[in-house]
């Protein structure tokens, strides 16, 4: 069984937010949590926010006991970009980019597999 969530246009670029999930990959979710926690990027509080509501999702509708869950799968996919200027000298102006973040996690019980 699994139960997946999904955090949508989180203004964080990609990279960036993949970085933290490497990190976490395939681990426990208690211990995916305490990781998460005690790292300073900005990213890692998205992934843990998004993982926390895997978990709740996965314990609310689906009976799953906190225990046996583990992090089966967890992607970051690039959302939309924001565009926008910035003057520059002599009448010129340069585009600047804020990319967003769609990231999933799927957590899944162990004592199936």
């Amino acid at each position: 069984m699994e139960a997946k969530a999904v955090t949508r246009y989180v203004r964080i670029s990609p990279l960036k937010v993949r970085l933290v999930m490497d990190v976490v990959r395939g681990m426990p979710v208690d211990r995916a949590l305490a990781t998460l926690r005690y790292m300073p990027q900005k990213a890692a509080r998205e992934v843990a926010r998004t993982l926390k509501s895997a978990i709740a999702n996965a314990e609310h509708n689906f009976d799953m006991d906190r225990e046996n869950l583990y992090i089966k799968t967890i992607y970051a996919d690039q959302g939309p970009v924001l565009k926008r200027f910035m003057p520059r000298a002599r009448g010129m102006a340069n585009r600047i980019r804020k990319p967003t973040t769609h990231i999933t996690v799927v957590v899944a019980d162990k004592s199936e597999y």
